[in-house]
């Protein structure tokens, strides 16, 4: 099996990830000449060996609830696998989290296919939790912004549009009719191709039945908060006097910014808007920058090096 994964790191994956790494080394380097180096340097020293092993340790955190998800969605989907082997598939997908919209995670597709999980429920488990992941930002944007008036008739119109958005989704009649009409298509190719994309819809629904949706998002909301309280922490050691419902704010809205931008990894549009934040919130530049740094590098960067660790090994 060893041979088979670090196959899948090759061709546009493994260039798409060496190029993402050279940016973000190139990014990081730029910002933290702008910051003043020698300061980003010393601000991040006054973190020290604890405290780095305290914010690595919520990452872990934010990793391992969402990796409890993924076992849900597994078994629900009627292939459950056995806790070491599905924990080293779930990590390598990591390797390439630095790709557009953290698509390279759907390496881990490849892997399950050896374990008998077909594309289609693998797929669904990955979409299913990418938009888990994206209602839990949400809420905790919304949590950090309510005490905006302006921001209020905002969130207030995104709740109603997402509550309406999972009712659709729970209406099985329209996926009838579009089978209905595909499986009159004269192509087999395209037939059949829509007609995966249709059975992965359908395994996409079965987790968000009402308690699945629930739990999913409630682990999603902590497992998200983890690395928020780990950027509070990060910003308090360096000098800043930030709220944690603020902290978490900056944390989850600096994601979303980096997620929708579609950059490798929200490389760039993550770092700036969370500089720009902590900014706002009265920090010093050469800490906003030391903070951003070393928050990136204990969240992203460590997910990355779990997942390239967990590639070679055999099953």
């Amino acid at each position: 099996m060893a041979s088979t994964e670090l196959k899948s790191l090759q061709g546009w994956r493994y260039r798409v990830f060496l190029l993402s790494v050279a940016f973000s080394a190139a990014g990081y380097l730029g910002v933290s000449l702008w910051g003043g180096w020698r300061e980003v340097l010393q601000t991040i020293g006054a973190v020290g060996f604890w405290g780095t092993v305290i914010v690595l340790g919520l990452s872990l955190v934010n990793y391992g609830l969402r990796f409890v998800r993924w076992q849900h969605y597994l078994q629900l989907l009627g292939h459950p696998l056995s806790l070491e082997p599905s924990l080293r598939i779930y990590l390598a997908g990591f390797a390439l989290t630095t790709t557009p919209g953290k698509a390279g995670e759907m390496l881990r597709s490849v892997f399950l296919k050896h374990h008998g999980v077909p594309y289609s429920k693998s797929l669904a488990a990955f979409f299913a939790e990418r938009l888990c992941d994206l209602i839990a930002v949400l809420i905790l944007i919304a949590a950090g912004a309510w005490r905006h008036e302006r921001a209020q008739p905002i969130i207030l119109g995104l709740g109603i549009a997402l509550v309406m958005g999972l009712i659709l989704l729970h209406i099985p009649r329209w996926l009838r009719g579009i089978e209905t009409w595909v499986e009159r298509f004269s192509r087999p190719r395209l037939r059949s191709f829509l007609i995966s994309i249709i059975e992965m819809v359908l395994h996409f629904r079965r987790c968000f039945a009402f308690s699945t949706m629930v739990y999913a998002i409630s682990l999603g909301f902590f497992a998200w908060g983890a690395e928020g309280l780990g950027l509070y922490y990060v910003a308090n050691w360096m000098g800043g006097e930030i709220s944690l419902i603020e902290a978490v704010f900056i944390y989850a809205f600096s994601m979303l910014v980096g997620a929708l931008s579609f950059l490798p990894g929200g490389l760039g549009s993550a770092e700036v808007t969370m500089i720009g934040l902590l900014l706002l919130n009265g920090m010093g530049e050469a800490q906003a920058v030391a903070c951003t740094l070393f928050i990136r590098l204990a969240t992203l960067w460590f997910a990355v090096l779990l997942g390239l660790l967990a590639l070679p090994r055999r099953d």
